[in-house]
């Protein structure tokens, strides 16, 4: 029989307001509770769902069964309703009502809605436009003081960044425009002896000297005084000179009459204005010999990159093929004058190998044989042949003994083959043999 629990309970005598019990809902806040049942989940903790059944039973929760009934006083009236208040409490933490709000749709609208005349207005994507900006552009476009765009787009249809790209381009024009009109200016502003020679070393002139020699002369000539004696003989005497009138004694003889006649001032008047042409023929036709010798250059230049091309553009040389890699390397080797000489000017690539092998990285072998090569090609490339057949019949010889060595190892001794007839051992029967 198993043994009958009996569980005692102490009634103490507490004063208690009865109002207070039952007026509203116990919260938890009045209750002390256990350590274990504080840290039960409640309405904020991560859980699971909140039972809120009891909000559907009667206003006393269900009481406790009670093993040994107490006799029906006050203090167990008051016992029960302490009960059931910490019954209804315990119900309560372990599944905590969760609170819901019923707001009218109205309400919650007011609290969040934002009037829309407070709304910032959206901005739409796309390029952001200047207001304005377009008449102001289009007058100085109207009045050429700045260059627009090339395009079809409407100015009043460009945004900042169009507005920037355009003053920065203006801003470059300017900039290029002033580095092509500067030499133009400068050269205008110098003498018109400074222009001749600036013209001469543009066109390659380099004997400068006997240059500066003609436009002395021109200079001087032009300073002539037809009033001055000594002046009006010199006009004569190099005017003669220049056409062809006779020798030194000649002329000296038609200034003399002329003198005596006193006609000098008068034909030196006549002589001037022809002299001055012809010294200015004179710079003329240097001129006009250095550009020749420029058009020479050039057609000289252009001539031999089209050879360099048709010697390469069948991807061979002398039979032996290139690939276009090297193709495109002797190419530009050889038209490219982009290193540098120490003549002081631009040299190709050949040029430039030949000075690097000669004095900066001295090869004297190398440049040697590339000064054989260049003086007798034939002899050059017989020797290189000579030298490749050389070696490769050493190397067929070399082949041929490697061969008979490994046949001669590899061959074996056959002994011939005995054709006598002969007995097999298996058939030593007697064939004399009855059976």
């Amino acid at each position: 029989m198993a043994e009958e629990k009996v569980i005692e309970t102490k009634v103490k005598e507490v004063d208690v307001n009865i109002d207070e019990i039952f007026d509203g809902v116990v919260t938890s806040d009045s209750v002390t509770l256990p350590e274990e049942e504080k840290s039960k989940p409640n309405v904020f903790s991560r859980g699971g769902k909140v039972d809120l059944s009891f909000l559907n039973e009667d206003d006393q929760g269900p009481q406790e069964e009670k093993i040994i009934e107490e006799p029906q006083n006050e203090a167990t009236d008051l016992n029960e309703k302490t009960e059931t208040t910490e019954e209804t409490e315990k119900t309560e933490e372990e599944s905590t009502e969760e609170i819901k709000v019923d707001v009218k749709k109205e309400e919650i609208d007011e609290i969040l809605s934002i009037d829309e005349e407070e709304q910032p207005e959206k901005k739409k994507p796309g390029r952001k436009k200047i207001e304005g900006i377009a008449d102001v552009f289009s007058k100085l476009i109207k009045d050429e003081k700045i260059i627009g765009f090339d395009d079809d787009k409407d100015l009043s249809d460009y945004s900042a960044k169009d507005w920037e790209e355009l003053i920065e381009a203006n801003l470059e024009e300017k900039a290029n425009a002033v580095r092509r009109e500067t030499p133009a200016q400068f050269f205008n502003s110098l003498p018109q002896e400074l222009q001749i020679a600036a013209k001469y070393v543009a066109d390659g002139g380099q004997d400068l000297k006997s240059l500066f020699q003609t436009l002395a002369q021109v200079e001087e000539t032009r300073d002539l005084n037809v009033k001055s004696q000594d002046d009006q003989e010199y006009i004569i005497r190099e005017y003669l000179a220049a056409t062809g009138y006779g020798n030194r004694e000649e002329i000296d003889e038609e200034i003399e009459l002329w003198k005596d006649l006193g006609k000098l001032e008068q034909q030196a008047k006549k002589f001037k204005p022809k002299l001055d042409k012809m010294q200015e023929k004179v710079v003329a036709a240097k001129l006009k010999e250095q550009e020749m010798k420029k058009a020479q250059q050039q057609k000289a230049s252009q001539d031999y990159m089209q050879n360099v091309y048709n010697t390469l553009k069948e991807g061979k040389l002398n039979d032996v093929k290139i690939d276009k890699k090297v193709q495109s390397m002797l190419y530009n080797g050889l038209v490219n004058p982009q290193y540098p000489s120490i003549s002081g000017k631009n040299t190709n690539l050949l040029g430039h190998l030949l000075e690097k092998y000669q004095f900066v990285e001295p090869n004297y072998s190398l440049i040697s044989e590339a000064l054989w090569l260049l003086a007798d090609p034939d002899s050059y490339k017989s020797q290189i042949m000579s030298k490749g057949e050389t070696a490769a019949v050493e190397k067929t010889v070399r082949k041929l003994k490697t061969a008979q060595a490994s046949k001669q190892s590899s061959t074996k001794t056959v002994e011939p083959k005995d054709t006598r007839k002969k007995l097999s051992r298996n058939s030593g029967k007697n064939i004399f043999k009855r059976f």
